[in-house]
């Protein structure tokens, strides 16, 4: 099977699964629009010719020309991703992160989620996203508030599987409508 079916089989079969946890964690609509621009020539064409099957082709991108061109373009249409919740700071004049609003942090969760069930296949365990975030550095590049709210529902997963982390989130994602 060439590159691109099987780039087009695994982006896609990952965002079949984030859609699947997006409803179960109240924000079914939105996880039907996660990763288009996955689909885009922009994406596509690297993802399809740094294919690797076993971890994301912006690594491979990155190692052979120095820079992800896909990476860049998704993570700035992506409000799921904590890299696209970077602005100026007034007082310092220098790019800092900023809280992501609840709806963009559910789909992140479950974003890492398939993802880890798309790479690891039959090794994913619901420990593996957690261990995954430990071994990143992505913590010190994440607003503090998001970063404690992802740390809590990723060792929840860990720690009581997702029927119970899943009702938990779509418990908070209907109480902060309410509030509105």
């Amino acid at each position: 099977m060439s590159h691109p079916i099987k780039h087009f089989i695994t982006i896609t079969r990952h965002r079949n699964k984030v859609i699947a946890h997006c409803f179960k964690a109240g924000i079914g609509w939105q996880g039907l629009f996660h990763d288009l621009s996955k689909y885009s020539p922009t994406e596509f064409i690297p993802g399809a010719k740094y294919f690797l099957g076993n971890r994301s082709p912006t690594e491979k991108e990155r190692e052979v020309e120095g820079r992800s061109v896909a990476w860049m373009h998704h993570k700035g249409r992506n409000k799921h991703h904590f890299e696209y919740w970077t602005d100026v700071n007034v007082q310092t004049k220098n790019y800092e992160p900023v809280e992501m609003p609840l709806k963009y942090l559910i789909e992140m969760f479950c974003d890492r989620i398939a993802a880890s069930k798309i790479y690891q296949g039959d090794k994913y365990t619901d420990a593996s996203p957690l261990n995954y975030y430990n071994r990143g550095r992505a913590r010190d590049k994440i607003h503090a508030n998001t970063a404690a709210t992802l740390e809590e529902w990723l060792t929840m997963l860990s720690e009581k599987g997702e029927k119970e982390t899943f009702a938990y989130i779509k418990r908070v994602y209907r109480q902060s409508r309410r509030k509105k």
